[in-house]
């Protein structure tokens, strides 16, 4: 029987266990600057932006959300936890925190070995890619869920 996983938000003291994990995965995210990143977890933890799921008290998938911007940041799970419904869980909670908005992300382009499991996800969570742009000097692909209808 599969497990099933919950996203709760971050506080502080997850911050060590967090950053653990993206120095875990870092090499998937081209530009990343670890103490850029410190200083933005913390703003998203005090805006409660910042989801994570935890497996025996251990950080094992992390999303960082934008509501202002409708994006979804920053998304990463714990390469043993991957396909077992972490970032399902994630991306579940930030859309219900979001509701009736349309929410975009960045991942890799189509054909980029990094992109195929991403891309999958976010395909079953209705988000359809959309534009080809740059980010931090790599190809990446805009997605989007359009949740927002004009009556």
């Amino acid at each position: 029987m599969k497990k099933q996983y919950h996203a709760e938000f971050a506080d502080e003291a997850c911050v060590s266990d967090w950053l653990g994990l993206v120095n875990m995965v870092a090499d998937d995210f081209p530009g990343l600057v670890i103490a850029d990143y410190t200083e933005t977890l913390l703003k998203n933890i005090a805006r409660q932006t910042a989801l994570c799921v935890k497996d025996n008290g251990n950080i094992v998938g992390i999303l960082l959300f934008s509501p202002n911007q409708h994006c979804l940041s920053c998304m990463a799970v714990h390469p043993q936890y991957r396909r077992q419904g972490v970032a399902s869980a994630l991306i579940s909670e930030m859309l219900r925190l979001m509701p009736d908005v349309d929410i975009s992300v960045t991942t890799y382009r189509e054909g980029d070995e990094k992109g195929i499991a991403p891309r999958a996800l976010y395909q079953r969570f209705n988000f359809v890619p959309e534009e080809l742009c740059m980010e931090f000097d790599y190809p990446v692909q805009r997605f989007v869920l359009h949740r927002f209808r004009k009556n």
